[in-house]
């Protein structure tokens, strides 16, 4: 799926900050995704288990509750194998990485992640 206006990608953005979840949300859908939230893990683990429509992961790490972001990654990366998958933390990378997986630092430039959200979908 391309921003090419026939079919917008959709992302699922994994975020406890909410202003920061809002913030990048709200970016993506200006630059032409749809964007499902998920405030925590376990969030993302009930959109996972719904078999809600998405084209790409981007999920912060540290996050409370009884799954995180890396676990998120990982468990995707298990359910879906060729979706891509962005993880982005202010503590370094996670180790592991998800196979295939791509690490953006915080604090990120928006333009940036949609850059390479874009790339990503287009490879």
């Amino acid at each position: 799926m391309g921003l090419d206006g026939a079919s917008r990608p959709i992302v699922l953005v994994v975020e406890d900050n909410s202003l920061v979840r809002i913030v990048i949300a709200d970016f993506l859908e200006t630059a032409g995704f749809v964007v499902i939230q998920a405030v925590d893990g376990a969030a993302a683990l009930v959109i996972l288990a719904s078999g809600a429509e998405f084209n790409i992961l981007f999920t912060d790490v540290q996050m409370p509750g009884p799954i995180d972001g890396a676990g998120v990654a990982m468990l995707m990366r298990e359910q879906r194998p060729d979706m891509p998958i962005v993880v982005t933390s202010g503590h370094g990378v996670p180790s592991p990485l998800p196979a295939g997986g791509r690490f953006v630092a915080k604090p990120y430039d928006n333009r940036k992640v949609v850059t390479l959200l874009t790339d990503l979908l287009g490879a």
